[in-house]
C-alpha cells in the first residue's frame, strides 16, 4: 500500500524534477530535454528488464559537446532528490509529532529507565556526566561546493513553504517561482570548484553549518530534553549550564598527511572561530536588548544597574559592548597586528554570569514566560559553544614527532633519537619531562620540516587552553609516541595538560594498544600528568584498510573492551574516540546503533566520534534533522551507560575470533598477495583520476610514488564506490560466514545476529551496503576499461560478492538485502535509474580521457560524474 508519505515526497521529487526540466529547456532547449528524457527512460527500463544495452549505446553516442550537460542533468536531479528526501524526514517528524504518534528517543528511553526502576536523579545525574564531543572533520568527501550548498538550503526553505495545507494560490505561485529562479542559479553555477579549498576554506565550511542550522538546533534540542525530562523525572527545569554534547573541529588542525595545514592555519582557524562566536552572540543579543524593555529586577539586578529605568538592557548593552571588543580584538590578531585582550571575552563565565542574573530576576519578578524564552536559549548556547565555537584538535603523525627529537638529539651529539630502542626513548623522555632545563636549543636553525612540527606546538602555547581540544597521534604504536608529545608540549611552553591521545589504526596497534597503555600507567609522571583520565582514539579506516572489515570491527570491539578493563582497573576514565566515516568500510552507519553495539562499559557517559565530510550536511544541515541526530546521540550514550549491552557469550567471541581470522587471511590475500589486484584496482576504478577532483585540502597519497598502501583510506574507499563494487567493505565476510556456515554454525550466526547487538550491527550494516553494490554496473567498467589478462580477478571478486550476498540472506533468513529496512531499499531503489546514466557515462569517460587526457570536456565531465555518483549514493567515505 502506497502512504500519504511516500507520496508527498513522489510530489516534491517530481515539482523538483520538473523545474530543472524548465531550466534546462530554456539554456538549451527542447532537443536537449528530450535527450536527458531519453536517457532517463531507458535507463528506467534497464533497471526493469535487466538489460542495459540500449542506454549504453545512447551514451556511447554523445558527442563531447553533450557529455558536460547532460553528466550535469543528471547530477542535479541527484542533488535535488537529496534535497526532498531530506526535508521528508523534517516533514514526516513534524507530521507525527502533531498526530501523537512520534517517539521521542530520549522519552522512550526515559520511560524504559523508569520502568527498570532508575530514580530521576540517577537520570538527571547521567545526563549531567554526559561528555559527548562531535568532532567535525573535514576529509573530501564533501563534493559539493558552499556556493551550492546555501542554494540546496534555499530549496529546503520553499519546500518548507509550500507544506501548508491552507496554502493560498497566489502565494504557492510566488514559492513555484522562487524555486524556479533558485534552481536555475543552481543550473548556473558550476559544481566542480576551479581549485581546492584550502584548509581555512574548510574550517569556514564547518562554521557555516553551525551558523546555519545548529545555532538553531541546539535550542531546540534542549527544550526538547527539558520537556521529556519533565515528563518523566518531574524536573522543572535541568540545570541551565548543562552541555551534554559539545562540538569540536580537525578543520585547520589535522596535519596528518596535509602539507597545506602549517601552524599559520591553526593559528587563523583558531582565530577565526573566536570571531565567528563572538559575531553569533553579537547578533543574539542585539535582538535580545530590543526585546527586553522591563523594568522591574530583583535586588541582585538593581545592586548591578544603580536606579537605571532599564535595568536589563544595562546589563545587555554592556555585554555587547564586550563582544563588539572580542571581535574587533579577533579581527585584529587575523591581521597580525599586536592587540591587548584587556578587556575581551576569553572565555564564557562572564557572558553566562550576566545571563544568569537576567534569567533568576525575570523568575523572581514573575516574568518566567519571558526567563524561560529568547534570554534561555542564549544560556544554553553560551553552555554548548563557550566563547570558542569549537574546540580544535591538532592531529600530527608519530613519525614527525620522532623526526624533530632525532633533529635535538643529533644537535647535542646525543646520536639518533629514530635509531634508539623503546627503553632508550623512554628513558630519554622521562629524564627530560623530569628536567627542569630547557631541551630545545635557543640558536639552531633546523629543517623547515622540523621547524614546523616546533612552530605547532609553540602556536598551543601561545593560544589559550579553551580554543584546544586534544593532540591526537597518528600511527601511535608505543609509548614513547605518547610521552614525545608530552615533551614537545613541555618545551614549548605549553602551560596547560593537553589531552595527549594515540590513535591505533592497524589491526596490530589495535591488538597492541592495551599494553601501550598499561605501560604509560605504570610510570608516576604520566599518571600524575592525566589527572585521571585517559584519551584514546580507535581508527576504523586504516584498520579495515589493514585488515579487511570483518577482521577490523572485530579488532576494535576487542581493544575496546580490553582498554575498558585496563582503566577500570587503575581508577582511570576513559574516553574512546571514534574515528568513523561516512561509509560502512569507515565505520559508517547509524551512530545511535553504533553507540549501542559498543562493549559494555566502555561509554560511560563519555564519547567522541568524528562527523567526516558529506555526513555533517545530512546530519546537522537542517535544524530539525540535527535536533533528531542530537537526541539519537544523547539517548544512545545514556542508555549504554546506564544499561548497557551484556558481555558476548564465550562462544559467540570464539567464532568471532574464527571469523575474522579467516577474513583477514582472504582479504589480504587479494589485496596484498594477487599479482593482479593493484594494477586491477587501478585501471577498473577512476581512482588515478579522482586525484583531479578538487574535493578537499589533502592530497589523496600519503606519498606520490606509493602504491595502494600509501592511498588514502577514504578516496581507497571512493574509487570502489563509484563503481559500485563497494569491495572494502565485504571483502573477506564472503570466506568467514562461508567456514562458519560449512562448520554448522548458522544457527549460532542468526543467535549472534537477534540477541548480541555488536554482531547484528555490523550483519546489518553489511546488508545495507551490499544492496547498494551492483556487480552488473562494475562488469561493465571491467569491459570497457580493463585488459583481458586482467579480467579473471574481475570474475573472481563478483562471485565473492555474489556469495556474500546469499550468505548474508541465508543468515538475516530474508529473501532480499535489507529486507527489514524498508526506507533504505526504497531509497536506493528510487536513485538507481538516476545514477546509473552516471556510471555507465562514467566509464566511458575514462575510456576517452585515457585515450587523451588533455580533452577538457571529457574530463570536466569526468569529475560531474563523480561528484554526482557521490551524491546518489550520499555516504562516499
Amino acid at each position: 500500500m502506497v502512504t500519504d508519505r511516500q507520496a508527498s515526497l513522489r510530489e516534491n521529487v517530481r515539482l523538483l524534477g520538473d523545474c530543472l526540466g524548465e531550466t534546462m529547456s530554456n539554456h538549451l532547449g527542447e532537443d536537449f530535454l528530450e535527450t536527458v528524457e531519453t536517457i532517463r527512460r531507458l535507463s528506467k527500463d534497464g533497471r526493469q528488464s535487466g538489460d542495459s544495452s540500449a542506454l549504453i549505446q545512447a551514451l556511447e553516442a554523445l558527442d563531447d559537446g553533450d557529455i558536460v550537460p547532460v553528466a550535469r542533468a543528471f547530477n542535479q536531479f541527484l542533488n535535488l532528490s537529496n534535497i526532498a528526501e531530506q526535508y521528508h524526514r523534517v516533514h514526516r517528524r513534524r507530521s507525527n509529532e502533531s498526530k501523537g504518534i512520534y517517539k521521542n528517543p530520549v522519552g522512550d528511553l526515559l520511560l524504559r529507565l523508569k520502568e527498570q526502576n532508575f530514580t530521576a536523579d540517577q537520570m538527571v545525574e547521567a545526563l549531567r556526566d554526559q561528555a559527548i564531543d562531535l568532532v567535525l572533520t573535514a576529509h573530501p568527501t564533501e563534493v559539493v561546493r558552499r556556493s551550492l550548498i546555501r542554494k540546496y538550503d534555499n530549496i529546503s526553505n520553499e519546500l518548507e513553504a509550500l507544506d501548508k495545507d491552507n496554502i493560498l494560490p497566489l502565494e504557492q505561485e510566488k514559492h513555484v517561482r522562487r524555486l524556479n529562479e533558485i534552481i536555475t542559479q543552481a543550473w548556473h553555477t558550476d559544481e566542480i570548484r576551479d581549485q581546492r579549498p584550502t584548509p581555512v576554506d574548510e574550517a569556514k565550511w564547518g562554521f557555516a553549518v553551525i551558523e546555519q542550522s545548529l545555532w538553531q538546533a541546539v535550542p531546540m534540542f534542549f527544550r526538547h530534553l527539558d520537556e521529556q525530562f519533565k515528563q518523566y523525572t518531574a524536573e522543572e527545569r535541568l540545570p541551565l549550564d548543562l552541555a551534554p554534547i559539545r562540538f569540536a573541529t580537525w578543520m585547520g588542525g589535522d596535519r596528518d598527511g596535509n602539507p597545506n595545514v602549517t601552524h599559520q592555519v591553526t593559528e587563523e582557524v583558531v582565530l577565526l572561530a573566536r570571531w565567528m562566536a563572538a559575531d553569533l552572540y553579537l547578533k543574539d543579543l542585539v535582538e535580545l536588548r530590543a526585546e527586553f524593555s522591563m523594568t522591574e529586577c530583583n535586588a541582585a539586578l538593581r545592586e548591578r544597574v544603580g536606579d537605571s529605568t532599564q535595568p536589563y538592557r544595562e546589563v545587555i548593552r554592556s555585554l555587547e559592548r564586550k563582544m563588539e571588543a572580542t571581535k574587533a580584538w579577533a579581527r585584529a590578531r587575523l591581521e597580525r597586528q599586536s592587540v591587548s585582550d584587556q578587556g575581551v571575552l576569553l572565555d564564557n563565565t562572564e557572558l553566562m554570569a550576566d545571563l544568569m542574573l537576567c534569567y533568576q530576576s525575570l523568575l523572581d519578578c514573575g516574568m518566567k514566560v519571558i526567563a524561560n524564552g529568547s534570554v534561555l536559549d542564549l544560556i544554553r548556547r553560551v553552555a554548548t559553544f563557550g566563547m570558542t565555537l569549537v574546540r580544535l584538535d591538532v592531529r600530527q603523525d608519530a613519525s614527525k614527532h620522532i623526526e624533530a627529537l632525532s633533529a635535538i638529539t643529533r644537535f647535542y651529539g646525543l646520536g639518533d633519537y629514530a635509531e634508539w630502542d623503546e627503553a632508550s626513548r623512554q628513558a630519554f623522555l622521562l629524564a627530560e619531562l623530569n628536567s627542569k632545563r630547557p631541551l630545545l636549543p635557543y640558536e639552531w636553525s633546523p629543517e623547515p620540516m622540523v621547524e614546523e612540527v616546533l612552530s605547532t606546538f609553540r602556536t598551543i602555547a601561545s593560544g589559550y587552553q579553551n580554543s584546544f581540544g586534544s593532540y591526537v597521534i597518528s600511527m601511535a604504536s608505543a609509548p614513547s609516541d605518547v610521552l614525545a608529545v608530552a615533551l614537545l608540549l613541555k618545551e614549548s611552553g605549553v602551560r596547560f595538560n593537553m589531552r595527549i591521545v594515540p590513535l591505533f589504526e592497524t589491526l596490530a596497534d589495535l591488538d597492541n594498544a592495551e599494553p601501550v597503555i598499561e605501560q604509560l600507567f605504570s610510570m608516576p609522571w604520566y599518571k600524575s600528568y592525566i589527572a585521571g583520565h585517559q584519551e584514546v582514539m580507535i581508527g576504523y579506516s586504516d584498520s579495515a584498510k589493514d585488515a579487511g572489515q570483518i577482521a577490523a570491527t572485530w579488532g576494535q570491539y576487542r581493544a575496546q573492551e580490553a582498554l575498558t578493563r585496563l582503566c577500570k582497573k587503575h581508577g582511570v576514565r576513559l574516553t574512546l574516540f571514534h574515528g568513523r566515516g561516512g561509509t560502512v568500510g569507515r565505520g559508517g552507519g547509524p551512530a545511535h546503533v553504533a553507540i549501542l553495539s559498543q562493549p559494555p562499559g566502555s561509554v560511560q557517559g563519555a564519547i567522541r566520534v568524528t562527523e567526516q565530510g558529506e555526513m555533517i550536511r545530512f546530519k546537522f544541515g537542517i535544524p530539525d534533522i540535527a535536533v533528531r541526530s542530537l537526541e539519537l546521540y544523547c539517548s544512545a550514550v545514556m542508555e549504554a551507560s546506564l544499561i548497557p549491552a551484556q558481555a558476548p557469550k564465550e562462544e559467540w567471541r570464539a567464532l568471532m575470533d574464527e571469523m575474522a581470522e579467516e577474513g583477514m587471511n582472504q582479504y589480504r590475500s587479494i589485496v596484498r598477495g594477487h599479482e593482479d589486484f593493484v594494477p586491477y584496482f587501478r585501471t577498473i576504478t577512476p581512482e588515478q583520476e579522482l586525484a583531479k577532483l578538487p574535493l578537499g585540502s589533502r592530497p589523496a597519497r600519503r606519498r606520490s610514488d606509493g602504491g595502494v598502501e600509501s592511498l588514502r583510506a577514504i578516496p581507497w574507499i571512493f574509487a570502489w564506490m563509484q563503481i559500485r563494487l563497494m569491495l572494502p567493505a565485504w571483502l573477506g565476510a564472503e570466506s568467514a560466514l562461508q567456514q562458519s556456515v560449512d562448520s554448522g554454525n548458522l544457527d549460532r550466526l542468526r543467535e549472534m545476529h537477534k540477541q548480541w547487538p555488536f554482531f547484528g550491527a555490523y550483519l546489518d550494516m553489511l546488508d545495507m551496503v551490499l544492496a547498494k553494490a551492483e556487480p552488473d554496473i562494475a562488469e561493465y567498467y571491467e569491459k570497457r576499461l580493463v585488459p583481458e589478462e586482467l579480467r579473471g580477478l574481475g570474475y573472481l571478486l563478483r562471485r565473492k560478492l555474489s556469495q556474500v550476498r546469499e550468505l548474508v540472506k541465508q543468515v538475516k533468513q530474508q529473501e532480499r538485502l535489507i529486507e527489514d529496512n524498508k526506507t533504505i531499499r526504497q531509497s536506493i531503489d528510487v536513485r538507481n535509474p538516476y545514477i546509473d546514466p552516471l556510471h555507465y557515462l562514467q566509464a566511458e569517460l575514462l575510456h576517452r580521457s585515457r585515450l587523451d587526457d588533455e580533452n577538457a570536456a571529457v574530463n570536466k565531465a569526468l569529475m560531474i560524474t563523480m561528484a554526482g555518483i557521490a551524491s546518489g549514493m550520499q555516504n562516499t567515505g
